[in-house]
C-alpha cells in the first residue's frame, strides 16, 4: 500500500486530510530524511497498521538503514515517555524532582543526527499529547538550528498521519 492508496480509503468528508497528505508527502521544509523519519514515527505513535504499513512502504525507503531504526526508537522511547512524563506534568506535586528510573539511552546515541532524532520524539510526542515533551523537544531542535517553519511541518504531519487513522479506525469500525 502506498499513501496514494491511503488516500483513496479516505471517504469525501475527509478530502481535506487527503489533500493535506498528498501536499506533505513533500514538504520542502524539511531533509528527505526529516520529512520521511517523521512519517515513519507519526504512524507508529498513531497505532493503525494500515497506515503504517502505507507509510512504511513509502518512507522506509527513502531512510538509510540507522534512520529508520532511529524513527522507529523515536516512537518506541517516546510511547514510553509520553505517558510517564504526562502524569508528572498532569498531577504535579513532587513527581518532577523523583528521578524516573526510566531507560532512555537511545535519547543520548538515537545513532543519527540527534536533532532528526529529537524532531521525530517531537512529533510522537504531538501524537501523544504530552505538554512537557513538546516543550522539551521544541527547545532542542530550535537550540540545534531548526526553524519554526520546520518544527510546524513535523506537527502537521504528525497530525495528518493521526487524522487518517483515526479516520480509517472509524471508517473500520462502523463498516464491522
Amino acid at each position: 500500500m502506498t499513501i496514494e492508496a491511503l488516500k483513496e480509503r479516505l471517504p469525501e468528508y475527509a478530502k481535506d486530510i487527503k489533500l493535506n497528505i498528498g501536499t506533505l508527502a513533500s514538504e520542502p521544509s524539511l531533509t528527505t530524511q526529516q520529512r520521511a523519519g517523521t512519517f515513519v514515527a507519526s504512524a507508529l505513535a498513531s497505532r493503525n497498521a494500515e497506515v503504517t504499513a502505507a507509510i512504511m512502504a513509502e518512507f522506509a525507503p527513502q531512510l538509510s538503514a540507522e534512520a529508520l531504526t532511529a524513527a522507529k526508537a523515536a516512537a518506541a522511547i517516546m510511547g514510553m515517555n509520553n505517558i510517564y512524563y504526562r502524569f508528572v506534568h498532569l498531577v504535579g506535586g513532587d513527581y518532577e524532582r523523583l528521578p524516573a528510573k526510566l531507560r532512555m539511552n537511545i535519547i543520548a546515541k538515537p545513532g543519527i543526527e540527534k536533532v532528526d532524532f529529537e524532531l521525530w520524539s517531537l512529533a510522537v510526542s504531538a501524537v501523544n499529547g504530552c505538554g512537557m515533551c513538546l516543550t522539551s523537544h521544541e527547545k532542542v531542535v530550535r537550540e540545534g538550528g531548526l526553524t519554526q517553519e520546520q518544527v510546524q511541518s513535523a506537527v502537521r504531519i504528525a497530525a495528518v498521519v493521526h487524522a487518517v487513522a483515526a479516520i480509517l479506525d472509524g471508517e473500520d469500525a462502523i463498516a464491522g
